[in-house]
């Protein structure tokens, strides 16, 4: 799709929190993209933001518009596979909110969709362009902390009341693990690629919680490990980054704020946008700590990439097979946590070979 004249028409299937806070900003910000329809039935919430959006209650209907060449799916986790693989085979371009799906042979079935309609297909991976993830990035990239031996990932959070969200019932795809852990799995990845093998430890830990809502789970490579950790009790004290290395040791103590923005209205690009006030601490042997600026985190730099896909301009941002990667460690910490055995990655050598 090389018509660089008129904007892509992008339909958001669902405007519930993600939708809302996330995806309809983001998109809203980003020249060349135009949101023009919208699958909700609360018409009346959804033009409160949108005024000039047309709304429709049946997602596959508005899945179908003609006018649409971008479909983007922010519904709950369940819907995702269904509702992607009708969007593909009615010939539009998708865009998937994580987790990809609820499984690889989901996930499977939507690559082989996309491949046989010739269809972008893409995660939203928003938290690549983190300032806490770009900042460690950086130091790891630059050598600053020499051969890491350590990663360590933490999102955390202070929630001890259970609320009543599908995200926090007993549904599939529910829980904290497949909230949380595609983010920090997909962080893990691109810094270093597949690990050999993965041991987690997954609970439910508050009072009647019905799903789980604290996770510990490593990562194995040859020469160095990687946890990736996420709890909704903690009321503070844990860093964000914590990374080791040969030379030394990095660390960021607080996490990208462009949430919070996008949760307090601040909009996409302006002034403030993704600033981090936050220095990441730098320990280097014995000598004493010093502070190094975190960079500026974006998320628009997705929708961004996608825009420049669709016309030929560029790659996807997030691949298919990076998705299926992010799926596979999903599984694999579900089943060594159920059965406490390490598990290897579900891949086959061709899915391997395509990451």
């Amino acid at each position: 799709m090389n018509d660089t004249a008129r904007p892509l028409q992008v339909a958001l299937i669902g405007y519930g929190f993600v939708g809302k806070a996330f995806h309809a900003p983001l998109i809203n910000a980003v020249p060349g993209l135009e949101l023009s329809v919208v699958a909700s039935r609360d018409a009346s919430k959804v033009h409160a933001d949108l005024p000039h959006a047309q709304v429709i209650a049946d997602p596959l209907e508005a899945i179908r518009r003609p006018e649409v060449d971008l479909v983007v799916i922010a519904s709950p986790n369940d819907t995702h596979a269904p509702l992607a693989l009708a969007a593909l085979e009615a010939g539009k371009h998708v865009v998937v909110d994580k987790p990809f799906t609820l499984d690889l042979a989901q996930a499977r079935t939507l690559i082989a969709a996309a491949e046989k309609h010739d269809r972008l297909l893409s995660v939203f991976q928003n938290r690549r362009w983190d300032s806490d993830y770009l900042g460690v990035k950086q130091v790891i990239e630059q050598g600053l902390i020499g051969k890491v031996t350590h990663f360590e990932s933490h999102i955390d959070r202070y929630r001890p009341e259970v609320r009543v969200r599908w995200r926090e019932q007993n549904l599939p795809g529910s829980g904290l693990w497949f909230d949380l852990g595609p983010h920090m799995v997909d962080q893990a990845l691109q810094l270093f690629g597949l690990p050999q093998s993965v041991q987690a430890n997954i609970a439910t830990l508050r009072h009647n919680a019905q799903v789980n809502d604290w996770a510990h789970v490593v990562l194995n490579y040859p020469t160095h490990r990687v946890i990736l950790h996420g709890s909704m009790l903690v009321a503070g004290g844990v860093a964000r980054f914590t990374v080791h290395g040969e030379k030394g040791s990095v660390v960021k103590a607080r996490a990208d704020g462009q949430e919070s923005q996008l949760l307090a209205g601040v909009t996409p690009g302006s002034a403030e946008w993704g600033k981090d006030d936050d220095a990441m601490s730098l320990f280097i042997g014995t000598e004493p700590v010093r502070t190094l600026p975190t960079p500026d985190g974006d998320q628009r730099q997705y929708y961004v990439q996608v825009r420049d896909a669709l016309r030929g301009a560029g790659a996807n941002p997030v691949t298919a097979a990076q998705a299926l990667a992010v799926m596979a460690v999903l599984e694999a910490a579900t089943l060594a946590a159920e059965t406490g055995v390490t598990q290897t990655l579900p891949l086959t050598e061709a899915e391997i070979a395509a990451w």
